[in-house]
């Protein structure tokens, strides 16, 4: 299937990170757009802006004409999220017209270009935004379709100038693994972050992660190059060339780590040699890791010395990744996206170093009744990093209740000062308790109470 077959592309839940993402590359590519979306936000409110067609009632009626009157030449792109009795998504099942998942445009789109796939159960979105910043940074011609808003540009997309071909022009591409989306990308560099067990309602095993990592990384183009973390076992799956990296060790890793007025600085350390004295702005021990990574696929495009240490001073990070809101001698509040037990013991053990002399409370909202069942226990060993702990209850996301799976799971077995608090209580409990450094952790709705909480600290 080619591209340029398609005038009109329609979304079926246009509202989403990587969705908007396609429908705004499409709209300034040329092609027109529309697409329905549950409810409003703030990604949908800026499509409107940009001129897309938005609309927010399940209607067939409200799909624009030209688009339904146009069968061969309407691509309609499908969110998982959409419900298989979707009025709109049957009518255009039933009336010829061809659906194709987000997951497989981006494959198409990125087909055509230098593909960087991102991959990883955490990290990548850290990790493939650092890396689209060094190259634009750099004044690369790229392209970037990413799981977050960068601070830098605002946007969870960098679109390319156009060139003749290309097929040399670097799309980095968070590449991901939720439905096995990722395999629908064959790139010529491959990051893969973390192979950690996730996603077990879709996956069933860890061992099944596994094999959809390997098969991943199996579709690397022969000539490219895979950096992997330390420790993962890939590199017998691929016929790319094979690099690792990580914090510690490895072909490409940090020497003299230190924090210096809130930012980590460190010695990038590579086959070749070595970039000195490199200011991470963004916190975190796993960052700096991240940045390693950036820096690797940065060496392998040919970016000099002194891009990459312009690029890493100056990546600004992404919405909800270790995200300050305030931060002053007497009262921090910092959220952040973490939703697996790795990704919480990563990003507490940042703050407490930080932050070693204070008091850090973490407010976590758990995300799927599946993956607090499956890491309970793991989660109440991350959660116990921090000082205090308030403790929401689950955010169901995509999943129906599960019987018997409740906070209580990893409440039950947290060693530090610990909470069960409602969300409708949770305002009101900050009011009456002594705080310092307050971290709000997960990848539900938590993020809406950031403001309230902000306004209750600033307060007293």
């Amino acid at each position: 299937m080619m591209l340029k077959q398609y005038k009109y592309i329609y979304f079926l839940g246009i509202g989403g990170i990587g969705m908007s993402a396609l429908a705004r590359w499409f709209k300034i590519n040329g092609f027109e757009v529309a697409g329905y979306d549950r409810t409003p936000t703030a990604l949908t409110d800026t499509l409107q802006e940009e001129g897309i067609s938005v609309h927010f009632e399940d209607s067939v009626a409200m799909i624009p004409a030209d688009f339904l009157q146009n069968t061969t030449q309407t691509l309609v792109v499908l969110t998982p999220a959409v419900p298989a009795d979707h009025s709109e998504y049957n009518y255009l099942k039933d009336n010829g017209f061809t659906i194709q998942k987000r997951s497989q445009v981006l494959g198409l789109i990125a087909g055509g270009m230098f593909t960087i796939g991102i991959a990883g159960t955490h990290g990548k979105t850290t990790t493939s935004s650092m890396t689209a910043h060094l190259l634009r940074h750099a004044g690369v011609n790229c392209s970037a379709f990413l799981g977050g808003i960068t601070q830098n540009y605002g946007t969870n997309m960098l679109l390319n100038e156009p060139a003749d071909d290309l097929s040399q022009v670097p799309c980095i591409v968070e590449a991901d693994e939720f439905d096995r989306s990722f395999l629908t990308l064959f790139p010529e560099i491959a990051v893969v972050t973390s192979t950690d067990a996730d996603h077990l309602d879709i996956y069933g095993s860890h061992a099944s992660v596994l094999d959809s990592f390997s098969a991943y990384v199996s579709q690397i183009k022969p000539s490219g190059r895979l950096f992997m973390r330390t420790g993962l076992e890939l590199a017998d799956k691929t016929r790319a060339q094979v690099a690792e990296y990580s914090l510690n060790e490895g072909d490409y890793h940090a020497e003299n780590v230190h924090i210096e007025n809130a930012c980590f600085i460190f010695d990038a350390v590579h086959p070749n040699g070595r970039i000195n004295n490199l200011t991470l702005q963004v916190p975190g021990f796993h960052n700096v890791e991240n940045a390693i990574a950036a820096i690797a696929v940065g060496l392998e495009i040919g970016l000099s010395e002194e891009q990459i240490r312009s690029g890493i001073n100056t990546f600004g990070g992404v919405k909800r990744r270790f995200e300050y809101y305030l931060k002053t001698d007497s009262k921090v509040l910092i959220d952040d996206y973490a939703h697996h037990p790795a990704e919480v013991s990563a990003f507490l053990s940042s703050a407490k170093a930080l932050y070693p002399d204070r008091h850090v409370t973490a407010i976590f909202q758990p995300h799927l009744y599946s993956r607090t069942r499956d890491f309970s226990e793991e989660f109440a060993k991350s959660l116990s990093l921090a000082d205090s702990v308030i403790l929401l209850d689950i955010y169901p996301a995509r999943e129906l209740p599960i019987q018997g799976v409740t906070s209580d799971l990893i409440f039950d077995r947290i060693t530090c000062d610990k909470v069960l608090c409602k969300k409708s209580e949770l305002v009101e409990l900050i009011k009456n308790r002594s705080t310092d450094v307050v971290a709000t952790i997960g990848a539900g709705d938590i993020d809406r109470y950031i403001e309230p909480i902000k306004t209750v600290l600033q307060s007293v």
